[in-house]
């Protein structure tokens, strides 16, 4: 036989053992953890205004990304010729925790867990959940220098309110402009009609964002995106899953 990971230790199949993110090891002791990247759920979908369920969204996630995960050295792709994720620790912290029709509750559960992991100098990797979740998470970074947004979307998320809403889904990048260490903005694949209206497009651009449509992405390309987003800056990267082809994923909560 040649020599490669799966002959140490367990073979640790999809099917057997913990359901954790990528198979990796838990860490429910949040003053503890140790990891180069740490991945934690906030399932939480009180923020849509169409189709609940995205609350289930972390456990479909890890259980999907158990299929990934056959290859204790990381996953190759023989196309780059690169191992990903050799070497990287990830840990898996389990969720946010939830108060069910509480969004203000909620959404502090999610930035205490943010904040829990910056703290440990670690990546923290979130999964909502609605696109709400972004505000909590965003609000986590605040007192450690300036972030600049990147954001894969269907919409820009900038309303300021309606109906008095203004921490549901399609709030959280509006509440982020208003943030002083978010010092920029760049919004990918935003749909033509239907995004946004006008007075929150013209918002967006009024604080700074750069807005580029699908049609837009497709013709500059994606150096031609990357040159125009800053460079030596720290970001924060959202991607909405309605910025997925529909076809994809016809279940979004928008």
């Amino acid at each position: 036989m040649s020599e490669n990971a799966y002959e140490k230790g367990r073979l640790n199949l999809p099917f057997v053992g913990f359901c954790t993110f990528a198979k990796s090891r838990t860490c429910e002791d949040w003053d503890n953890i140790k990891a180069d990247v740490a991945f934690m759920g906030a399932p939480f979908d009180c923020g849509t205004q169409w189709r609940s369920g995205a609350r289930m969204g972390p456990r479909s996630i890890r259980e999907a990304s158990t299929l990934f995960s056959f290859g204790h050295s990381g996953a190759y792709s023989y196309e780059d010729d690169v191992m990903y994720l050799e070497g990287v620790d990830i840990v898996d912290i389990g969720d946010a925790d939830m108060v069910h029709t509480n969004t203000e509750k909620s959404h502090a559960n999610i930035e205490y867990g943010v904040r829990k992991m910056l703290d440990a100098g670690v990546l923290p990797v979130v999964v909502g959940g609605d696109h709400s979740v972004n505000a909590p998470c965003i609000r986590a970074f605040e007192g450690r220098g300036p972030i600049h947004i990147i954001q894969i979307d269907a919409h820009l998320d900038f309303v300021d309110e309606r109906h008095g809403v203004r921490f549901g889904h399609g709030n959280p990048i509006r509440r982020a402009s208003e943030q002083d260490f978010v010092t920029g903005m760049t919004q990918l694949g935003i749909r033509n009609v239907s995004s946004s209206n006008r007075a929150d497009h013209k918002a967006a651009e009024a604080a700074g964002s750069t807005i580029l449509s699908v049609r837009d992405v497709r013709r500059l390309g994606t150096q031609g995106v990357l040159d125009l987003i800053p460079k030596g800056v720290n970001y924060y990267i959202t991607i909405d899953i309605d910025g997925f082809d529909p076809s994809i994923a016809p279940g979004t909560g928008t």
